[in-house]
């Protein structure tokens, strides 16, 4: 597997630093493979996660943002006394981590078929959306919103 060094991009690049993170961490994306996702655009602000959880229960997934981090961390409690002549569905410990875009936001999970679903959204505040200064000739503070599509 090649790899690449984003090191000499450090020393010039002031405030990308996080950018470099995601790419190095781009690259790992091959490394662990469970449990399996989709991920889907539903618009252009509405966003979908589905995981693929047979057997386990709402009550052993742990679900956690943090700085633009959605953890997704499974705890399969081992039952005692199970004597198996074939385990074809995988029930380890798992954690899977999502790195989400700015602005955007969880709006519910939900357990539908054996799949967890994640629903977000993208929410940009009033504050960063694209505005119409009007210029007169005096002095005014005549400031409208306009209509702008997000980024």
């Amino acid at each position: 597997m090649r790899t690449v060094d984003f090191s000499p991009f450090f020393r010039s690049a002031i405030g990308f630093d996080r950018l470099f993170d995601l790419a190095e961490a781009a690259q790992r994306v091959g490394e662990e493979s469970y449990p399996p996702y989709n991920i889907e655009r539903l618009d252009e602000n509405r966003f979908q996660i589905s995981v693929a959880l047979a057997g386990f229960t709402p009550d052993e997934v742990a679900l956690m943002v943090e700085q633009n981090v959605l953890t997704l961390e499974g705890r399969k409690a081992d039952k005692e006394g199970k004597t198996f002549l074939h385990r074809g569905i995988s029930n380890r410990n798992f954690k899977r981590q999502f790195t989400l875009a700015d602005h955007v936001e969880i709006k519910g999970a939900r357990f539908e078929n054996g799949l967890l679903v994640i629903d977000l959204q993208r929410e940009i505040p009033e504050t960063m959306k694209p505005r119409r200064i009007e210029i007169n000739g005096a002095a005014s503070s005549n400031v409208t919103q306009i209509e702008s599509r997000a980024a």
